[in-house]
């Protein structure tokens, strides 16, 4: 079985929004890797600890260490909060038992943006797993989404309906029209999670941070962003965009 850490950057709403993209990532490890990459988690946050003094209860939440609303009991200052980010984001590249996938919305007045964003997030993880795509595995594997706290009754509805009714358009080969093409591969209700409590949630917020700030700059002038988004692996190449252009992209924005 493969799990599906989740998080979300940015919000649903259309109107007076300070955000105009929603933003979805999720890093997915298959269940007999989730262990090892737990213990080397461990292993990292204790080095954390050593190099910056952030605490192993302490969270790693992006948005705060760049902005600075914090309550750690260490005073790390901002240059050493970045550099940080820098090393999860590092961290993460160096893994080849993980998968990451971000998904993001351009909000219009009218739609329905958390419907929209999970549903292709969901399609997008269903498809790969239909087509045994994800590193490891044994076969046959299913899935389960692991979603850092959102709106866990539409989510848990919107994943039932898929199971039963799923209209995805047809693609130039099978003509006009769509098809009813119901989840198969994606188990149980999602499980919702405190990032609080979750390392894997919180490496994965890190992620959507840094995936929304290629659409949406939040913060011009950001230091050192050619070797944070060098690192930004959930995005590698998007819709046929050169990497390189990415990387090109993201720093005029920033500076």
């Amino acid at each position: 079985m493969y799990l599906m850490y989740s998080d979300e950057s940015g919000d649903v709403g259309t109107r007076n929004s300070p955000s105009n993209y929603f933003v979805l990532s999720s890093l997915i490890i298959h269940e007999a890797n989730w262990l090892p990459l737990l213990d080397d988690l461990i292993d990292f946050r204790r080095a954390l600890k050593i190099r910056y003094e952030l605490l192993m209860s302490e969270e790693i939440h992006a948005s705060e260490f760049i902005n600075g609303r914090l309550s750690l009991q260490a005073n790390i200052a901002r240059n050493d909060r970045l550099d940080l980010l820098k090393k999860c984001l590092k961290w993460l590249s160096l893994r080849n038992d993980i998968s990451l996938i971000t998904v993001r919305v351009l909000k219009v007045a009218g739609n329905d943006v958390f419907d929209y964003a999970w549903r292709t997030f969901i399609q997008r993880f269903e498809n790969t797993l239909k087509h045994r795509n994800f590193p490891g595995g044994v076969g046959a594997d299913t899935g389960i989404i692991i979603a850092d706290n959102t709106d866990g009754g539409k989510l848990r509805s919107l994943l039932r309906e898929m199971r039963r009714y799923n209209q995805v358009p047809n693609t130039a080969p099978f003509g006009g029209g769509a098809r009813n093409m119901k989840l198969r591969d994606i188990i149980e209700d999602p499980v919702l999670r405190d990032s609080k409590s979750s390392y894997i949630h919180q490496m994965i917020d890190v992620v959507v941070y840094f995936a929304r700030q290629y659409y949406e700059p939040l913060h011009k002038g950001l230091k050192n962003t050619d070797y944070v988004y060098k690192n930004i692996v959930a995005i590698p190449s998007y819709y046929g965009v050169d990497y390189k252009e990415i990387v090109r992209s993201i720093n005029e924005a920033n500076y």
